[in-house]
């Protein structure tokens, strides 16, 4: 028995998202750009089959940046929002890095490596999501190979995509820095001839 809790319902393909069953609402937002957009729907309803709905209160941490120890799943966000947030140190506050919305991924990454969560997410809102762990996704894999190979290659595909973005965002802030460095540079060069002793005037 593969159902985990979405269970399956006759596809509605030109209803409203507001009137699609449980399960249907699912799939579309797998597919969505903010998840797996590369994803068919055909797929997508495969895949849903394995998750299992969660409902998780507004102000509940969802994940804790650098736990090792729940990274064996990844969410759906269905309906509501959950913040992203980076901590500089341990003791400071969390800042939010950005907020997602219905369609979005997160815990993608530990799902597949079992690394420890890279950010803290926190239900901003109430949150409806689709729970995908790494036990379905190996029932997927067992019953389901083909479409788990291209689950699997829809979520390297999002990782790339994540990579290359952070990489082009490091080197153009590495670009402002090297710009900011030559203007401190210059600015010093010119304090140092105002600040220069100047020599006894020949008269």
């Amino acid at each position: 028995m593969r159902r985990h809790g979405f269970y399956n319902a006759s596809t509605m393909d030109d209803a409203p998202d507001d009137h699609l069953p449980p399960q249907e609402r699912a799939a579309r937002q797998l597919i969505t750009p903010g998840a797996l957009v590369q994803l068919s729907l055909a797929d997508a309803r495969e895949v849903v089959t394995y998750m299992q709905p969660r409902r998780i209160p507004g102000g509940t941490t969802i994940f804790h940046a650098g736990d090792a120890t729940d990274g064996d799943d990844m969410l759906l966000v269905i309906d509501g929002d959950v913040t992203v947030e980076n901590q500089a140190s341990p003791t400071s506050e969390g800042l939010v890095v950005t907020v997602l919305g219905p369609g979005s991924l997160i815990g993608e990454m530990s799902l597949i490596d079992g690394s420890p969560r890279s950010a803290t997410c926190v239900a901003a809102t109430d949150v409806s999501a689709g729970r995908l762990t790494r036990d379905a996704l190996a029932q997927l894999m067992s019953e389901q190979p083909a479409v788990a190979a291209r689950l699997l290659l829809a979520i390297s595909k999002r990782l790339s995509d994540h990579l290359r973005e952070a990489n082009r965002k490091i080197l153009a802030l590495t670009q402002v820095s090297r710009a900011l460095q030559q203007e401190l540079d210059a600015a010093h060069a010119i304090n140092r001839r105002l600040l220069a002793p100047k020599g006894p005037r020949v008269r």
